[in-house]
């Protein structure tokens, strides 16, 4: 099986780090790190990832790997890029993303119809793609598996090794990483969060959210029809 995970500049580093570290440890599995090129690319704040293969030269995927991050602005207007993932997703077994990963696959027409979810403060901008947007942590519908943010990438990891090699393979997995999560503070989502501590960061966001759905926007007219 050939593991696929696209990387582009200014991607959230989790969102890839958290699920290559369980994808790695899969049994009989290829893991590619694909970007535009072979050059290095640049994380939002500073770490540097060197991608494997290229768009161009990339094999066939059985699992199409997206994250997200501040640079899903320019993937999602980036024709290459979802020319690229629309082409793979036509055989590819799976097709996932962690994230604002969504947006991209939204962008590329790969999940229209779909129920899926994304970060939840970009779930409202799901819609623009034909998307029926669910705000749980992970969410599988038929062959597309989407993750909310970032942390959730290992939880969506793990619940497509259970898919794929059994729970007995995934829990193990989870055991080897010490995945038991015990958060010091209870405010990792709006649910659970303090309502003034979610609309202080939602204000603090609300102009680079505004940007993220224009930009999502005229990439649904332009490539989703």
């Amino acid at each position: 099986m050939i593991i696929g995970m696209l990387i582009f500049d200014d991607m959230a580093h989790l969102d890839f780090g958290g699920p290559w570290e369980v994808f790695w440890r899969l049994p009989d599995c290829e893991v590619e790190v694909v970007a535009r090129s072979l050059q290095p690319v640049t994380a939002k704040g500073g770490l540097r990832t060197l991608p494997s293969t290229t768009i161009e030269d990339a094999p066939q995927l059985d699992l199409i790997f997206v994250p997200g991050g501040q640079g899903v602005l320019s993937v999602m207007e980036d024709r290459n890029t979802l020319k690229f993932l629309r082409c793979q997703a036509q055989q590819a077994k799976y097709v996932t993303s962690v994230c604002t990963g969504a947006l991209v696959l939204g962008a590329a027409g790969l999940l229209k119809g779909y129920r899926a979810t994304t970060h939840w403060d970009s779930i409202n901008i799901l819609p623009v793609f034909g998307v029926t947007a669910v705000p749980d942590r992970v969410v599988t519908d038929r062959n597309r598996i989407t993750a909310g943010g970032v942390t959730a990438g290992i939880d969506f990891a793990l619940t497509i090794t259970a898919q794929l090699f059994g729970a007995n393979c995934a829990k193990s997995i989870q055991l080897s990483m010490e995945y038991n999560p015990a958060p010091p503070f209870s405010c990792g989502h709006p649910s659970i969060a303090d309502r003034t501590l979610v609309d202080n960061l939602k204000r603090s966001r609300a102009s680079s959210q505004q940007v993220r759905l224009e930009t999502a926007s005229r990439a649904a007219k332009m490539y989703c029809g």
